[in-house]
């Protein structure tokens, strides 16, 4: 499990197709604590586990259901990613709850200045924007953010500079790929009710907002 508060930018060093994809990648700073075989560190949102590491790099390998869920298929060497090692007990809890299960894909549409902060918005589809609700909470390439604006097949979220600097989220342009993971609270609530649709008021009704 994980935040969605990014702790390291990484870069890609290497990426391998042989019988499946395999990524190499080397944080852009040491950690705190060194990597283990064998760990699970979220790449662009995406939960990997450690094949290999030797201090800031590390070796993973990538199922076919995750390339094709995910863009994790589209990086190539010199990519920057964002990293986050898993939730241990007793870490603060600063974000929302991520399993690092990417639900899809989705392409920024637009960035729109909004003072010192900016916002992004995202094509999501319908099945993920009917699961999401203003104020809710979205993983977009593992950052957690807010939802502030909402449409029938797309989302916006505002980032103010700390994230942007922060993430690679900063550097996106129209047209780029991300990935997506909505909130794993409205998965389940959409799922008891297949045939009422999903809204803010019902969500507010049962209690959950």
């Amino acid at each position: 499990m994980f935040t969605g508060l990014i702790q390291r930018v990484g870069t890609v060093k290497r990426v391998s197709r042989g019988a499946g994809l395999v990524l190499e990648i080397a944080a852009d700073a040491p950690w705190a604590k060194p990597l283990e075989a064998g760990e699970s560190v979220a790449v662009n949102g995406v939960c990997l586990t450690v094949v290999k590491c030797e201090g800031s790099r590390f070796t993973a390998d990538v199922l076919r259901e995750t390339e094709s869920r995910s863009g994790l298929g589209e990086l190539v060497p010199g990519a920057k990613v964002n990293l986050e090692r898993a939730l241990r007990a007793g870490d603060a809890m600063g974000g929302h709850i991520v399993q690092g299960h990417v639900d899809c894909r989705g392409a920024i549409s637009a960035k729109v200045p909004k003072g010192r902060d900016f916002q992004l918005r995202v094509k999501c589809g319908r099945v993920l924007a009917a699961q999401s609700v203003l104020k809710g909470s979205i993983t977009i390439d593992g950052v957690s953010l807010t939802i502030s604006a909402l449409g029938d097949d797309w989302l916006g979220v505002d980032l103010i500079p700390t994230t942007a600097k922060d993430t690679t989220l900063g550097s996106k342009k129209v047209g780029d790929v991300v990935n997506l993971e909505g909130d794993i609270m409205g998965k389940y609530v959409a799922k008891n009710m297949p045939d009422k649709g999903l809204t803010e008021e019902k969500l507010a009704a049962a209690g959950f907002v």
